[in-house]
């Protein structure tokens, strides 16, 4: 089983918590960064977390697994292999979050939805959006990290709360003092 003590130490030792000056995938800035591709990279990791999250919604029979791209298509894959059902993930085009691929849920699907790390939440209510307009039920959120509140209206839960500070760039303290900022997320805003 997973712990938040032995999850926060894990994401220590394997260089994912970073410390700097970073443009998180929302735009904020913060002087922490969870690299969350240090897990996402080894299986022997992953598939522990996935089935601690699938275990958790379980009882809410979901039906589908359904993520955010890029991070969230290794996570989604794994919680729908222990749930026993398919994964698939939401992407972008023409900057408009859709399913593609030939992917789709139906009103008859109960959707779980899952996310590496969550700091505001835009990724997640991207992929509530898309889910919601098929007209299919949400049965949770499940995420490995969140770094703040998190509140979509549906049963949440994390393997790890990891608050951090982020700020507006406009109120950044590291930027007043022109500390060099460093790009390492994968969304924008």
């Amino acid at each position: 089983m997973i712990d938040q003590h032995s999850l926060e130490k894990t994401l220590h030792d394997r260089g994912a918590l970073l410390h700097g000056h970073f443009r998180l995938s929302s735009g904020r800035h913060s002087d922490r960064f969870i690299q969350k591709f240090r897990i996402l990279e080894d299986p022997r990791l992953v598939e522990p977390i996935a089935r601690a999250l699938a275990e958790h919604f379980r009882p809410s029979d979901p039906t589908v697994v359904v993520s955010a791209a890029v991070g969230g298509i290794i996570l989604s894959y794994e919680v729908a292999r222990a749930l026993g059902v398919k994964g698939i993930f939401v992407e972008k085009e023409g900057g408009v979050p859709t399913l593609r691929r030939g992917f789709a849920v139906t009103p008859q699907d109960r959707v779980l939805i899952v996310e590496d790390v969550i700091t505001t939440g835009g990724s997640v209510r991207e992929v509530l959006s898309v889910v919601r307009a098929a007209g299919a039920r949400i049965v949770g959120v499940g995420a490995i990290v969140v770094r703040g509140d998190a509140d979509f209206g549906v049963p949440f839960t994390a393997m790890l709360d990891l608050p951090i500070v982020s700020y507006d760039a406009a109120d950044c303290p590291q930027c007043k003092t022109g500390e060099p900022l460093d790009d390492p997320g994968s969304r924008r805003a």
